[in-house]
């Protein structure tokens, strides 16, 4: 099992970085899109990020262009959009893959650890969420269409 908090990542302004900073933290991470029918759930997930960060919650976000073309902007304009329309305080990392041969590994082991519908294969579509526990082994998914809302009962027992 490879170890979630070493796993390379890539910030939005191209520096390397990993998850290390974050241990100890319960962690929602989500493959974003400007340009998705869910897009808006950005502001459930400021909320959250709001709402429970002073006890360990930290959302994590990474841009994914992989479905529908719905992600085509350069990491500049990405953290432009989130911050100008959302408000979006929480960390925005640089755009990747979530499926395919190109998947990033942080992706490829959040789906390993905890498949969805289409098994380990492949995440459904833009705002998946992984909900990783404080010790970085527990990790439960979320669908696309699973609110930020609708995670708080989950949050509030993990914290």
């Amino acid at each position: 099992m490879a170890d979630l908090y070493s796993i390379p990542i890539e910030t939005a302004d191209g520096k390397a970085s990993s998850l290390e900073a974050y241990k100890g933290k319960l962690l929602l991470v989500v493959n974003t899109a400007s340009q998705c029918g869910f897009t808006k759930q950005y502001k459930g997930l400021e909320a959250l990020y709001n709402s429970y960060k002073a006890r360990g919650l930290v959302v994590l976000g990474f841009p994914c262009n992989q479905f529908g073309n719905q992600e085509p902007g350069s990491n500049e304009e990405i953290q432009t959009f989130c911050t100008l329309n959302f408000g979006v305080s929480f960390p925005v990392y640089a755009k990747l893959d979530v499926n395919g041969p190109a998947a990033h590994p942080l992706f490829v082991e959040l789906k390993r650890r905890a498949p969805g519908l289409l098994g380990t294969e492949g995440i459904k579509w833009n705002f998946t969420k992984f909900l990783i526990s404080r010790d970085g082994k527990a990790v439960k998914r979320f669908a696309p269409k699973d609110t930020p809302e609708s995670l708080q009962a989950e949050i509030e027992q993990m914290l």
